[in-house]
């Protein structure tokens, strides 16, 4: 289980969150409050990826990276490639980076990393800059809901949980198209195998910091029955949920081990949130809610 740090941390913070989110709550209120007038803005919706988290899940996860296991799983998915010196890769949802930094210094590729976050992007770009690796790995946006990857562009491609809140299909079939004769293709999604229920508190809660509608969560078998529907043929579908947590656990243990002292309320408010998160996704995996797959697949003109 996640350690009991993790837990003692979100009881110790939770009334400095708390106070923190009252005070944004009262502001709320006397917005709401005051006359309206005809430059009146609509409220803000908070970035999804502010610096104070950033900062929290490159502690975790290591630096470039948004998902656990970093470095360690990102070369777990893409060594199966056969990717060489000579490959082009093309990474959807690089985050911040790491994927296409880690593939390149290791596996010699060439690499497009794409993602559609304004500020994982912004921080991709730098992290590739700053290491020097700008004429190897290029970093550009795209829109999941008008996919348009260029047709017969890379040797194989890893997406990483790209389908939140559209339509995959077109995903799919954009991707299958930019890969070459004989392309591979890994990707990574979170899953539900049965219809999740909104009205569950758990499920609600864990959506509000998901940021992700719980009806919307795809079951394995569409996403396996689309990659058909698109011309891959589909090698491999695994259940990586146990991996991923214990990577999640390992990235906690060490963060807490590191701190080793009571954090201060500007460090407490994201971890205490993020903690939550893990905690609710924990469960849901565990209950056999929620899965973490991976799919590898390969066009159909490639040689078998």
């Amino acid at each position: 289980m996640l350690p009991s740090a993790v837990r003692r941390l979100f009881r110790r913070s939770s009334s400095r969150s708390t106070e923190a989110a009252g005070t944004e709550h009262a502001a709320d209120a006397a917005a709401a409050d005051s006359p309206a007038g005809d430059d009146q803005q609509p409220p803000k919706v908070p970035p999804t990826w502010p610096p104070s988290r950033l900062a929290l899940v490159h502690t975790l996860w290591g630096n470039g990276f948004i998902f656990p296991g970093g470095e360690i799983e990102t070369l777990r998915l893409t060594r199966p490639l056969g990717i060489s010196n000579q490959s082009s890769l093309l990474i959807v949802g690089v985050g911040t980076g790491g994927p296409a930094s880690v593939v390149t210094r290791n596996l010699g590729a060439w690499v497009t990393g794409m993602e559609c976050d304004p500020a994982l992007l912004a921080a991709a770009k730098t992290l590739i800059a700053r290491a020097q690796l700008a004429k190897k790995v290029s970093i550009k946006e795209w829109d999941p809901a008008k996919p348009a990857f260029p047709p017969k562009s890379h040797h194989h491609c890893l997406a990483l949980e790209p389908f939140h809140g559209v339509q995959p299909e077109p995903i799919l079939d954009s991707l299958s198209k930019a890969l070459r004769p004989g392309g591979q293709i890994v990707i990574t999604e979170l899953t539900a195998p049965a219809p999740l229920n909104p009205a569950d508190p758990t499920v609600r809660r864990w959506g509000e910091l998901e940021r992700r509608d719980p009806r919307h969560v795809l079951a394995p078998v569409a996403v396996t029955r689309m990659l058909g529907r698109v011309g891959m043929d589909v090698r491999i579908a695994e259940d990586m949920s146990q991996r991923h947590l214990e990577h999640a656990m390992l990235g906690w243990r060490v963060m807490l081990r590191d701190l080793g002292r009571k954090p201060s309320r500007q460090e407490a408010v994201p971890m205490v949130a993020e903690a939550e998160l893990w905690l609710l996704r924990r469960r849901l995996i565990r209950d056999g809610r929620l899965q973490m797959m991976r799919w590898h697949a390969i066009g159909r003109t490639a040689v078998t």
